[in-house]
């Protein structure tokens, strides 16, 4: 009888890619909870603002996704080849792409922060301090959208320690900051809600310039160029712009169903802000598996070793999909506990609460859509992504949550929409990767 091995050295190779890569996202995820707690101490008013805020520079990480998909195309498959100095060609022409790009950016979300507050539909206090919240954001733009070519690169080749560690100090500043900025501590007037978006800003800047010494200094596997190719940008618009389509009409959406909540009332809409930010907490990680398994199948597919590839992502869907069945149950079963840290508004905290039970039975196909979808783009086969997202989420998510909430008064109709629309994706991406056309991509 043939008994069960297990490759070691596979085991070892995702996880020194995946766990790191984890730790990272949750401690993103960490930072932005931290700036809910502290601001959760002013008023529920403050949470909502703050909460909308964060939700309409997501249209700004929509746009990341075109930096993070054609990097990673790119990157991950000249390193597999052991193409290096194509690799650091790459690099260069990416990091001044980023750099225009944010121009642009920068000035759209200033002047428009109060345009989307008041297409909300928000109070007018909520209006007041998210547009000051945005309008300071809009300053860190530009740093950010260098980083994310820098921490992107990085995962291509599989460091996933380097962003891990810078950001393990961000964390402990952004708070410090938090602390003497919020509330006027060390001599600091209060400045409230503009305090944490200014310790924001002064944070991811810090990162930037951490990463550029990193690079200059020679300690990054990128050789420092200054150069700009357009066939390589063209390379990587390729399979990023069609991922960027799908993550902007899908952040829209998400803008529609908040709207849809906001409808209902304060404390919902704060609830679902808290909640949403603890639900980061499980489906965080499954993006570090999802960086994972991007940077694996292209370096496979790079290798011309696509059957290592698919093995290298089945595997790390396992890793995602269990440790996402277990944080589940603490978003069952213990709701009221979490939610505690967050607020004392006994509404808010029952609005967030429902959230929570409700997701936590959709975290299993969530890790699917993660990590399957992440593979697919590493293929450089993001147009199927967007067409399977776009439609499940529209057929299945936002028309349907429309008339759920139109017809029924009780909310959770419209979360049982929210999840259905998991599920579904989740079948549809799975046939894709298991049928492998993305084997025959050329990037």
């Amino acid at each position: 009888m043939k008994l069960l091995t297990i490759d070691k050295a596979k085991h070892k190779k995702i996880l020194k890619i995946s766990l790191p890569a984890a730790f990272n996202s949750l401690l993103d995820m960490l930072q932005v909870i931290t700036d809910l707690i502290m601001v959760g101490t002013i008023s529920a008013i403050a949470v909502a603002s703050v909460g909308l805020g964060l939700q309409a520079l997501m249209f700004i990480f929509s746009i990341l996704t075109v930096l993070q998909v054609g990097t990673n195309a790119l990157i991950s498959r000249f390193y597999g080849g052991k193409r290096m100095h194509q690799g650091a060609l790459a690099f260069a022409t990416l990091l001044r792409f980023a750099l225009y790009l944010s121009i642009p950016m920068t000035l759209f979300w200033y002047f428009g922060a109060n345009a989307f507050y008041g297409w909300m539909g928000v109070d007018i206090e909520v209006v007041a301090l998210g547009t000051s919240y945005v309008s300071i954001l809009t300053m860190m733009i530009p740093f950010i959208l260098l980083k994310y070519v820098f921490v992107t690169a990085l995962n291509a080749t599989g460091d996933t320690s380097t962003p891990m560690y810078v950001k393990i100090v961000s964390i402990i500043l952004n708070v410090f900051l938090n602390y003497v900025l919020i509330f006027g501590n060390f001599g600091v007037e209060a400045m409230g809600v503009a305090g944490v978006a200014w310790a924001t800003v002064m944070v991811n800047i810090l990162e930037f310039f951490v990463y550029l010494w990193l690079y200059v200094k020679g300690k990054t596997p990128f050789k420092p160029l200054f150069y700009f190719s357009k066939n390589l940008l063209d390379r990587a618009l390729k399979v990023g712009l069609p991922a960027t389509y799908e993550r902007t009409l899908t952040v829209t959406s998400f803008m529609l169903f908040t709207a849809i909540i906001a409808d209902y009332s304060t404390e919902a809409l704060a609830g679902y802000q808290i909640g949403l930010r603890i639900e980061g907490l499980a489906f965080m990680p499954g993006i570090g598996f999802t960086i994972a398994a991007m940077a694996l199948m292209g370096q496979g597919l790079g290798a011309k070793k696509p059957e290592q590839s698919r093995e290298d992502v089945l595997l790390v869907l396992k890793y995602a999909a269990s440790l996402m069945f277990f944080l589940s149950f603490f978003m069952i079963f213990t709701p009221q506990l979490i939610v505690g840290y967050f607020t004392n508004d006994i509404k808010t905290m029952e609005e967030a609460s429902l959230y929570l039970q409700i997701v936590g039975l959709s975290q299993i196909p969530l890790a699917f859509n993660f990590v399957l979808s992440g593979a697919l783009r590493g293929a450089g086969d993001s147009r199927r992504t967007l067409r399977i997202n776009l439609i499940s989420l529209w057929v299945v998510r936002i028309i349907p949550a429309f008339i759920l909430s139109w017809y029924f008064e009780d909310i959770i109709w419209v979360y049982i929409a929210m999840i259905s629309d998991t599920f579904v994706k989740a079948f549809f991406l799975w046939r894709a990767f298991d049928k492998g056309e993305w084997e025959k991509i050329k990037v």
